[in-house]
């Protein structure tokens, strides 16, 4: 950590150049000890900001809200008030579609083993493919525990294995670095993992695996869709409060299965 304190006083940051003095495009490794320091955290806690408060931002003002407030929040972690330079904030907003193509990565392989789907040029595996495919997006019934009879609705196990693996795999991981962001788990995050898997689902509709680039202007009017039913479920179950019991339980379950990794 830097022995440095948080001040008033504003660091500019320095940016290192080519031999000629001009600029080129800009990377982590082009600022200094003390700024990539603070842009390594900021970063990390933009990426839980994006995840947990806005997957798909509805507009540029939205992600550099959320990207000022990483930053400053790193300042203060570190305990020395850097200034944020545009340069920093585009580099801060690539992270958007980072985070959502890393999440949407991990949750392939885990939807295809936990669904049952096969690669094969079988056209008996390829119409089961396309079967499932269909029946699972029907109702969006992967998100039942049971997605045969609909029951255990918001409680398949993928929803979990999705969450751990992305957030929660190791001690390093930012589910556990910044964990205040997942605890309870937001319905955003949720929202965000069942539209994953609904992309994922939908890479097997023609019964052979293809690749379907998981963007906002395709799965953006997903994930507000999935939002808006998480938030009609929590009001038509608020006596019993099931959608916080979820939400606790999906964070509870990550850190645990964490823990014990770490304890192996």
């Amino acid at each position: 950590p830097l022995d440095k304190t948080l001040d008033n006083a504003m660091v500019l940051p320095k940016i290192k150049k080519n031999s000629d003095g001009s600029r080129h495009r800009m990377k982590a490794s082009d600022f200094d000890d003390v700024s990539k320091e603070i842009f390594v955290t900021a970063t990390s806690i933009f990426r839980c900001l994006i995840v947990s408060q806005a997957p798909f931002p509805e507009n540029v003002a939205v992600e550099t809200q959320l990207a000022k407030a990483a930053w400053h929040e790193a300042c203060q972690l570190k305990g020395i008030n850097v200034k944020l330079t545009s340069s920093g904030v585009k580099m801060l907003l690539t992270c958007t579609s980072q985070v959502r193509g890393e999440l949407k990565m991990k949750m392939r392989s885990l939807t295809a083993s936990f669904f049952g789907f096969w690669m094969s040029n079988s056209n008996n595996v390829i119409r089961q493919n396309r079967d499932l495919a269909e029946s699972l997006k029907d109702s969006s019934v992967f998100a039942f525990k049971d997605w045969e009879s609909k029951k255990g609705i918001y409680k398949t196990e993928l929803l979990q294995l999705g969450i751990n693996v992305m957030w929660f795999a190791n001690r390093h991981d930012e589910g556990v670095i910044h964990h205040k962001y997942f605890n309870p788990m937001p319905i955003e995050v949720i929202a965000l993992v069942l539209t994953t898997i609904k992309c994922c689902i939908d890479e097997w509709l023609q019964g052979l695996k293809e690749d379907i680039k998981f963007t906002s202007a395709t799965y953006g009017t997903v994930y507000h869709g999935h939002f808006g039913l998480l938030q009609r479920f929590d009001e038509r179950t608020a006596p019993y409060k099931l959608l916080d019991k979820i939400c606790v339980n999906l964070h509870n379950t990550a850190r645990y299965v964490e823990q014990c990794s770490f304890s192996k």
